[in-house]
């Protein structure tokens, strides 16, 4: 326990901190698009974020990752979609049919749920 604090979040924390984290991941690719437009090296970079950050400043090996995109001209400092399993569009009716389906069979699986309403 660091600093004698427990390592338990509270949900509400968790989902704080996970939006404090990318609040500031977008802000650090902010910062590191600047130095790096300015014509910084990567070590002054990192140098000048581990002054002001402190220990919440990125890894140098970060910053090296963060700063490629810039050198290959994308300058855009989002967070870009990933590819993998889409995203899946929930609406009130499914919800209501999925419900229905688990109060007629509390013991159905998800699989099975998935191929009877098709979703």
């Amino acid at each position: 326990m660091p600093n004698g604090k427990s390592l338990r979040l509270t949900y509400a924390e968790r989902s704080l901190s996970r939006e404090a984290f990318y609040f500031n991941y977008m802000e650090t690719r902010t910062l590191i698009n600047f130095f790096f437009s300015a014509k910084q090296a990567l070590k002054e970079i990192h140098a000048i974020l581990t002054e002001n950050l402190g220990e919440h400043a990125p890894s140098y090996a970060a910053v090296k990752i963060w700063v490629a995109p810039f050198k290959r001209g994308d300058f855009s400092t989002c967070v870009a979609p990933r590819t993998g399993r889409p995203k899946t569009v929930t609406t009130p009716e499914i919800i209501d049919q999925i419900h229905e389906v688990m109060l007629e069979d509390r013991g159905i699986s998800a699989k099975s749920i998935t191929e009877q309403l098709g979703i």
